[in-house]
């Protein structure tokens, strides 16, 4: 009986042993990486790429539509507060960055109904990217999101790497779709072309 006490015991020592030697690997591992992708963004002209995509179960001239009303995004993008929308192609964001509020501006350089929606900061956070919509069928669009933004400080790099960024954007497009998709319509529509400059 004392023998297969002192056998669990040693076991149970040696069990503990290697789980903090697999905790300590993986925290190592998980610097390295780290260090590594924060010295990469290192240079002024760092940049991310965030790509993410999901099916809407709407037409795509709905999805377009409504990815137009740009002063409705708070209602489904988490951590932006406004978007006031100046005239045809600018926009004013404010927004929560890193637990940070900022605000800039926005030019979009590129619109054409029931296809893509393309933009750029012209001040404050850097970022530009596209939104393209893919009809499937009559009542199925795919959107699909493409970023490209770059960290400022130290706490936007490491949320950059851990991929926070992908992830909010992530969970935008599965409230777009539900929103969407809960009312069946858009709330309006702009219909203008924007052409690149």
């Amino acid at each position: 009986m004392a023998r297969t006490t002192s056998m669990r015991r040693l076991l149970q020592e040696k069990n503990n042993m290697l789980n903090r030697v697999v905790t300590v690997a993986a925290l190592a591992v998980g610097g390295y990486l780290l260090s590594k992708q924060m010295k990469k963004g290192a240079g002024p002209s760092h940049g991310s790429t965030v790509e993410e995509s999901i099916e809407v179960n709407v037409p795509v001239s709905s999805a377009y539509n409504q990815w137009t009303q740009f002063e409705e995004f708070p209602r489904f993008m988490d951590s932006v507060h406004e978007v006031r929308q100046i005239d045809d192609t600018h926009l004013h964001w404010r927004a929560d960055v890193a637990g940070k509020e900022k605000e800039w501006d926005a030019e979009i350089t590129e619109q054409i109904p029931d296809k893509r929606i393309a933009w750029r900061s012209t001040s404050g956070v850097r970022n530009g990217g596209v939104v393209t919509f893919h009809k499937l069928n009559d009542t199925t669009t795919k959107v699909m999101l493409q970023m490209e933004y770059t960290p400022e400080g130290p706490v936007e790099s490491i949320g950059d790497a851990l991929g926070a960024v992908r992830m909010e954007a992530r969970r935008n497009l599965e409230r777009f779709k539900e929103m969407i998709e809960a009312r069946g319509r858009e709330t309006g529509a702009w219909r203008g072309e924007v052409t690149q400059h």
